[in-house]
């Protein structure tokens, strides 16, 4: 009976061990980014997250890079698995979604093939700045993307929101949400139903531990779709004095340190025709005037003719 006393402690602190890893195993999950296998078999139970797809480890208190969460994405649809709807917009440099190739701190290499022959080069953001080339495609540099324009376009509502107001809510969601430093907020237009968000963030500005403008505007996309990355929520609600910024479309435009490098090829069918336009307009004005110009010297030409004719069959004096 005395040695049965004595174990009832130890038996008690095996159960709370137990208790507590079982916990520990229920609660390991990674809040902020939901594309994630955790376990806590890290050195002493610390819970741990590796990315999907590409086995890295994320740190669960901040955004995961956007080469990472597009290499996730892109596995978890091969395998069938649906963290996240697909969207035709994931991506809008009209390439479509593709399964990046990610460096050892996750940023998108300068050459992406996606596992082909056909290759081009990317900027910071993960958005094509050149033709699609072979193998033989050099992309000496990733270039970095230090402007983004986010523009809205909200639902039809009784009033306009206040801008001042708009301003306020939507710096604190960045701030607060995605952990942007508030300088990288540089300023919010409005005019209704327009909302213009400008984030700008050069390589000088960023600091070790920073979050990257691109991270933040791929989450804060995602959450305006309602494809929510972060664990345990399904999208964003935000309200402005009450009232609920309800968004019916979104476009996000890119502004690399350095120029694009494009050919003709990359001009869309209706520019081409509109420059054919043009350039037809300019040789049909050209050869318009060419007529014009000689009608009317055949003209002066004829009465020249005419006068010095008229001079001839004059009597002489």
């Amino acid at each position: 009976m005395a040695r049965g006393l004595e174990l009832a402690p130890l038996l008690l602190l095996l159960l709370a061990v137990v208790t507590g890893f079982c916990a520990a195993q229920l609660n390991c999950t990674c809040p902020t980014n939901k594309m994630t296998v955790c376990n806590s078999n890290g050195p002493g139970g610390v819970c741990q997250c590796r990315a999907i797809g590409s086995q890295v480890l994320v740190d669960c208190s901040t955004l995961t890079s956007k080469c990472l969460l597009l290499k996730a994405r892109m596995s978890s649809r091969k395998s069938g698995r649906r963290l996240v709807k697909p969207s035709e917009h994931a991506i809008l440099d009209n390439d479509g979604l593709y399964d990046p190739e990610c460096d050892d701190k996750g940023r998108f290499k300068a050459r992406q093939c996606n596992q082909t022959s056909v290759c081009w080069c990317v900027n910071s953001v993960g958005v094509r700045r050149t033709d699609k080339g072979d193998l033989s495609l050099r992309c000496d540099e990733v270039v970095r993307t230090h402007h983004i324009l986010i523009e809205l376009r909200h639902r039809h509502t009784d009033r306009a929101f206040n801008h001042s107001d708009l301003d306020s809510e939507l710096r604190r969601l960045f701030q607060e949400r995605y952990k942007l430093h508030p300088s990288f907020l540089s300023a919010v237009h409005y005019e209704e139903p327009t909302i213009q968000i400008e984030l700008r963030q050069n390589s000088s500005q960023k600091s070790l531990g920073d979050v990257d403008i691109a991270d933040a505007a791929y989450y804060f996309e995602r959450d305006i779709k309602g494809e929510s990355l972060f664990a345990g929520r399904r999208g964003l609600d935000v309200q402005v004095r009450g009232e609920p910024l309800q968004v019916e479309r979104t476009l996000i435009y890119y502004l690399d340190e350095k120029p694009p490098q494009f050919s003709m090829k990359r001009l869309s069918a209706g520019v081409i025709a509109v420059i054919t336009v043009v350039a037809v307009a300019l040789v049909a004005g050209v050869v318009v005037l060419a007529i014009t110009n000689r009608r009317k010297s055949g003209k002066y030409r004829k009465v020249e003719l005419k006068e010095l004719g008229e001079m001839r069959s004059e009597p002489s004096l």
